[in-house]
């Protein structure tokens, strides 16, 4: 049983390639199911964090504030104490509806309670971490029989909140299997998609909601007049897509809503400016995409940001001035973007949701 919430798209992202990639390893051995275990077994103001989660994406100080409080091995520690006999009777009656062999989180809020309570009851528990670098210490219960970490820089965070070594691997981020396959021919992508071929193309996103100054960035874009093809995927986000459409644009400019064809256009793109988020990054490394990053969720996403560009796939451009000047250097030098590209392409992992996939099953069996 995995066990996500919907606070962002990432968690169900997550257990989603999973599920997939134990089928796929696996098929037909392996009986999983997903389920939203904050609204579904936790009582409020716990079963409302999907609804109040939107909300504090748009206030990102708040969030900041709210984050770095909450983080430290201590105050989880303490925090999970107190609740503890609060949130018992839902944990056990959680654990005796549900006759698993292995519960799997993909999300940090419940970990530590989780963990402890599926022990008493001599069952198995494990933990995908699925933020890149910046964890949060919640996210790690030393009484996990197994913990998947995505980078170096999460396995360290993890000794540091006294998980023993040999519960923690470095996997990589898990990501559904449609983003993993070869590049292959982007000349032929593009035709397929309808885009020109001969251009750069930019691809922006703000995720699944269309997060973020998309708008902003891509109209400050358009303004430049840069030779290149713009690309804009709203997501979910309806009024951003009309006025998007509605915008008399000067650059060669295709706008989407929500689409499934993301693996293929970020194939034939060349860059892809996006908020932080660490299933966008790692999708645009298998791409081999350089990443320019305008916006990031501030504690969580920090750590996404220095990675990136300590490993030189991308740079932080958190103004559309920003991200304009940073298209005009890759465009006017090409050679650059490409060493940015190739970079992207080195930090890619597309075994990752298998390799867990792997680790898990054989910890359930």
């Amino acid at each position: 049983m995995f066990l996500y919430s919907d606070t962002g798209g990432g968690h169900r992202a997550a257990a989603e390639a999973i599920i997939e990639a134990i089928e796929l390893e696996f098929p037909g051995q392996v009986i999983t199911e997903m389920v939203d275990v904050l609204t579904t077994f936790f009582p409020a103001p716990i079963s409302m964090a999907p609804q109040i989660y939107p909300q504090l994406s748009k206030m990102p100080r708040v969030w900041e504030m709210g984050y770095k409080a909450s983080d430290g091995k201590k105050r989880v520690e303490i925090t999970y104490k107190l609740l503890r006999p609060i949130l018992q009777r839902y944990l056990d009656d959680m654990i005796l509806k549900n006759p698993v062999d292995l519960f799997v989180s993909v999300h940090q809020l419940i970990n530590q309670p989780v963990a402890k309570v599926v022990h008493e009851y001599g069952l198995k528990f494990a933990t995908v971490v699925t933020d890149m670098v910046s964890t949060h210490a919640a996210w790690f219960a030393p009484e996990a029989d197994l913990i998947t970490v995505p980078t170096a820089q999460a396995y360290e965070r993890g000794l540091e909140m006294n998980v023993l070594p040999s519960l923690m691997h470095i996997t990589g981020q898990p990501v559904a299997d449609k983003f993993c396959q070869p590049v292959g021919d982007k000349a032929q992508l593009r035709r397929d998609l309808g885009w020109n071929s001969d251009l750069p193309v930019v691809l922006l996103v703000g995720g699944g909601e269309g997060m973020g100054p998309l708008e902003d960035v891509a109209k400050a874009l358009d303004e430049a007049e840069l030779p290149m093809e713009m690309v804009i995927v709203a997501g979910r986000n309806k009024d951003l897509q009309a006025r998007l459409n509605r915008h008399h644009w000067k650059t060669r400019t295709k706008v989407y809503g929500f689409v499934t064809a993301m693996p293929d256009m970020m194939r034939a793109a060349d860059v892809l400016v996006t908020k932080a988020g660490p299933g966008t990054i790692c999708e645009a490394f298998i791409a081999g995409l350089p990443l320019v990053l305008y916006s990031k969720m501030p504690g969580q996403e920090d750590g996404n940001v220095t990675y990136v560009e300590a490993e030189q796939a991308g740079v932080w451009a958190p103004t559309p001035e920003e991200v304009v000047a940073t298209m005009k250097s890759w465009i006017n030098t090409p050679q650059n973007r490409e060493v940015y590209a190739a970079n992207a392409a080195r930090l890619a992992n597309p075994a990752a949701s298998r390799n867990i996939a792997r680790l898990l099953v054989k910890l359930a069996s």
